[in-house]
């Protein structure tokens, strides 16, 4: 894989302390303030990561701008002295979306927090890219709604960051995804201009660009607020955890449910491994006895979700469920889930380091996939562990590892890339929710044939000719305009 080559050399580059005088870090200091813009190596070492396992990147002059006029100013100073920049939110991307590569900028809307309007007739809300994705939910509770994407890191992770990923989250299978939440987004384009995509209007007139602009992982412009759709808290919640002898009877009684006719609102899967992680972690009551563990959660009228509960019981024993649990009430339902969403933290207690993917596979072959991932950790002498949202396939096993143990990187690396291709052999798609980056760039290849890369390209080059927004990122090259001039345009020592 081409990245995992290119991201050591950077690590070894000479490191150099920019000197403040620079005529594009003063302009910038002029137009924010010079607290607002940062230079010294720390703070550009700590942007040069975010939560994936592709660290190593150079960052620029990292900045933080507060308004949408500054966002314009830095875009088009960025534009006169022909530097790259790089959007990024709280940095929880596992994809090295938000990783500055070869200096370029690195503009933090950490500080455009605030949520700016909300209309609860409407059920919408106007807030800024930098607004905590758990914060909003919080924010609007009394109003008796919620924001419905809700990711597992949704207690650090950003609304603007949610957007360029179009994020998922476990409560995503009836609700949907991150683009279905998003009605309107105001974007600073790449030569300086506000737009905003979408609309109040439930059908607004012309091309759909709200669409292309969700998921789009920063490299059309930078996102300054969201019109966002808020859902309503359902009357009743059910919530329920099956354990299985097998994982093959687990993924069965996922697709029966579904054939049933029930969407639940959650459809979650764990294998004995990471099961037991959580539970010395969370405490949260699950059974250590079992293969693999369904958490499934039921939400809408009481009625409703009494018949649809019994149903999903009765689904989950006929396919060899010999544990049932039902959450008796709010506090056993949170616990419940607080072991779900601190699976990722759990794995710390076995290795150090870990590498999640992030693939979909037809429900159909959840089993013969999940049986091929085994078998190729295997191969690689490499622990996996497998959460995942079963009802729509997203696959995202856990490679656990120690990077400091000779090899172990270069073993992790070849194990991913297989699980990929043998996701896409099974009839799958690259990335569920955590995005393209520099993570799946070089396979876009494989899904995806040269006119429809190429169509890809002339649609990013419409926004961004120069391609300065985010270069380096998902069209691998050949297919991504002038990627390859924006990283090579700042000298090596310059800002390394």
């Amino acid at each position: 894989m081409a990245v995992t080559r290119l991201l050591p050399a950077w690590r070894r580059s000479r490191r150099t302390e920019p000197d403040r005088s620079d005529p594009f870090v003063a302009a910038l200091v002029a137009a924010l303030s010079p607290d607002r813009v940062r230079v010294d190596a720390t703070e550009r070492r700590l942007v040069a990561h975010d939560a994936s396992i592709f660290g190593g990147g150079r960052a620029g002059p990292v900045v933080f701008p507060e308004t949408v006029a500054e966002v314009q100013a830095v875009v088009r100073l960025a534009a006169e002295y022909d530097r790259a920049l790089v959007p990024r939110g709280a940095g929880t991307g596992l994809a090295g979306g938000a990783i500055p590569l070869a200096g370029a900028v690195v503009v933090s809307t950490t500080r455009m927090n605030r949520l700016l309007s909300v209309d609860p007739v409407n059920r919408r809300a106007w807030v800024q890219p930098g607004m905590i994705n758990l914060d909003l939910t919080r924010a609007v509770a009394a109003h008796g709604l919620h924001y419905a994407p809700d990711p597992s890191s949704q207690q650090a992770c950003t609304i603007g960051g949610n957007v360029a990923n179009n994020s998922g989250g476990p409560h995503c299978l009836a609700a949907g995804v991150t683009s279905q939440h998003v009605l309107a987004v105001e974007v600073v384009l790449p030569d300086g201009r506000v737009v905003v995509l979408g609309g109040e209007d439930p059908e607004p007139p012309g091309l759909d660009l709200r669409g292309v602009y969700v998921g789009s992982e920063g490299t059309l412009g930078i996102t300054t607020a969201v019109l966002v759709r808020l859902t309503p808290d359902p009357p009743a919640v059910t919530t329920l955890l099956f354990g299985f002898d097998t994982v093959t009877d687990g993924a069965a009684t996922v697709g029966a449910v579904i054939a049933a006719g029930i969407v639940p609102a959650a459809l979650e899967m764990m294998d004995r491994r990471i099961t037991r992680a959580v539970e010395e972690f969370a405490h949260a009551g699950y059974p250590t006895d079992v293969e693999a563990v369904l958490l499934v959660e039921l939400d809408g009228p009481p009625g409703r979700v009494a018949a649809e509960a019994a149903a999903v019981e009765r689904i989950a024993r006929d396919h060899g469920a010999g544990y049932v649990r039902v959450a008796a009430d709010d506090a056993e339902r949170a616990l419940l889930w607080k072991g779900r969403k601190n699976a990722f933290g759990a794995i710390s207690r076995v290795k150090p380091d870990y590498y999640l993917h992030d693939t979909v596979v037809p429900r159909r072959r959840l089993v013969e996939v999940l049986e091929a991932v085994y078998r190729i950790a295997e191969a690689h002498d490499v622990i996996v562990m497998n959460v995942f949202h079963a009802g729509d396939g997203n696959l995202h096993p856990l490679l656990i590892y120690d990077a400091r143990e000779p090899g172990a990187v270069e073993r992790v690396h070849a194990a991913g890339a297989e699980i990929i291709e043998a996701s896409l052999a099974a009839g799958g798609v690259l990335s569920g929710e955590h995005g393209i980056g520099v993570e799946k760039r070089d396979f876009m290849n494989l899904f995806f044939s040269d006119v429809d890369l190429e169509q890809q390209a002339r649609v990013r080059s419409a926004f961004d000719p120069a391609c300065r927004a985010n270069p380096g990122k998902v069209l691998p090259a050949g297919h991504s305009c002038a990627d390859i001039a924006a990283l090579t345009a700042v000298p090596d020592g310059v800002w390394v």
